[in-house]
């Protein structure tokens, strides 16, 4: 009997800051047994164990420079060798940049391995600016709310945990959601073209409720893998 290898999945959520990236990776990981990686818990996760990529960070980062692409692809390559990635993993705020997408095939292709697919959760700039700049989170728990899409229940009082301290991020106001978001689109439009013209490049409206979103990139993610 021939044993059949099944080649673990490689997907990239392409979107700006608020379209919904990180709380539908974790639906995703729940439907189809992936791995969610962002740049940053990599990074973490690589100096806490202090693989020798994660020492190279963890220098780097000490004398406050930024950590190359060389260093952030070695630790992923490190990440994906661990058993736990078997069925896939997805990828968010990495790739970046053209020359990261560039560097990211090479790495699978070493493993033979290829992205599945860069799917772009699509968004209205003004809708995503009035989304980001209300956003508020209840400092006990965590717990996210919007001045306008999802108050309390009742005011000043956390429907989780009863908890009435509350704080917003210092950056979630619309002057600097136009900054980002202007920045975002001029780094994603290369990527945009790169992964189209490998022929993995989806889309889905993400501005509408979470669940009718989660089940397009279900649906996208279901014909990706299969």
């Amino acid at each position: 009997m021939v044993e059949t290898t099944i080649t673990p999945a490689v997907l990239i959520l392409l979107g700006p800051p608020g379209a919904g990236k990180g709380t539908q990776a974790r639906m995703l990981e729940k439907a189809f047994g992936l791995i969610q990686l962002s740049t940053g818990d990599l990074l973490r996760a690589a100096v806490s164990e202090g693989t020798s990529a994660g020492l190279a960070a963890k220098s780097v980062m000490e004398a406050g420079g930024l950590v190359s692409d060389g260093i952030v692809l070695a630790i992923l390559k490190d990440r994906m060798a661990k058993p736990d990635v078997k069925a896939g993993i997805i990828l968010d705020g990495f790739p970046r940049t053209d020359a990261q997408a560039a560097a990211l095939d090479a790495l699978l292709n070493e493993e033979g391995q290829k992205v599945s697919a860069a799917i772009s959760l699509d968004v209205d700039d003004e809708a995503m600016i009035d989304r980001i700049a209300g956003r508020f989170t209840c400092a006990g728990c965590g717990e996210g709310y919007h001045d306008t899409h999802k108050q309390t229940a009742k005011a000043g009082v956390c429907d989780k945990c009863g908890g009435t301290d509350f704080k917003r991020r210092a950056d979630d106001n619309a002057e600097t959601a136009r900054e980002r978001l202007k920045a975002y689109h001029a780094q994603t439009a290369p990527l945009i073209a790169h992964y189209s013209k490998l022929g993995v490049l989806e889309a889905t409206d993400a501005m509408g409720p979470i669940a009718s979103v989660a089940s397009a990139l279900r649906t996208i993610v279901a014909r990706a893998t299969a």
